[in-house]
């Protein structure tokens, strides 16, 4: 694997994206601004910290995206599962994603800090439910791995559960994050809030119970 491929140096500038852009608000703010730390249920922020924590949110995303990327991109190298020589590519194309993603997610943790009038809510579910989205097309395209899908004792045990499972999680994840997007939009923020999390648990049951069903049925889907 070479060590600086283009692909490492793309997820490296996507992952400093955030800190750079949090290091250009920085230098705008009084040395006396406050910057919020925590929001509540309504997407108002309900805790502060110095100026200095607005590297916080992109930092972490920074060293959470660049841990998740070198895992995704280097899984043929530490999965135990049989690897398929054609998921390489695959899966270090899910590695950008989620770099991406989180790239993303740290630039809008940025802005909402620094934005007194804004609502992260109206913000931050949507895109969290399209990223979602993004995920469900990717699932029926993984195969059998301890990293990344529905790593169920059933799905790891048996391809034909593994594959069944990610078709039905994918169309699921797929329509569950545009709801998701959608939902969070237009519903006020405490019912918006209730309906995605129970979109996630959704998205999270109905593939598990279809997994163990099919495991049940010795792993045939009709039976």
């Amino acid at each position: 694997m070479k060590k600086f491929g283009p692909n490492l140096l793309i997820a490296l500038f996507l992952l400093l994206m955030p800190l750079g852009y949090a290091a250009y608000i920085y230098s705008t703010l009084d040395p006396n601004k406050q910057i919020p730390t925590h929001f509540n249920i309504n997407g108002i922020a309900d805790a502060w910290g110095s100026r200095e924590t607005i590297f916080l949110g992109p930092g972490i995303m920074a060293a959470v995206g660049l841990f998740t990327y070198l895992i995704l991109s280097n899984l043929k190298n530490i999965d135990p599962k049989r690897y398929k020589a054609e998921d390489d590519g695959m899966f270090k194309k899910f590695a950008l994603f989620m770099v991406l993603f989180l790239s993303i997610l740290g630039v809008i943790i940025t802005q909402s800090a620094t934005n007194n009038n804004g609502n992260i809510t109206k913000i931050l579910l949507p895109f969290i439910g399209l990223a979602f989205a993004a995920m469900g097309w990717y699932m029926p395209k993984l195969h059998q791995n301890y990293f990344a899908g529905f790593k169920l004792p059933w799905t790891l045990e048996n391809v034909d559960n593994w594959n069944a499972t990610h078709k039905l999680a994918g169309k699921v994840w797929l329509y569950g994050g545009i709801l998701q997007a959608f939902a969070t939009l237009v519903l006020p923020n405490k019912i918006a809030l209730i309906a995605f999390l129970a979109i996630v648990f959704v998205m999270v049951i109905v593939p598990t119970i279809f997994s163990y069903r099919m495991f049940k049925k010795g792993n045939h889907i009709n039976e």
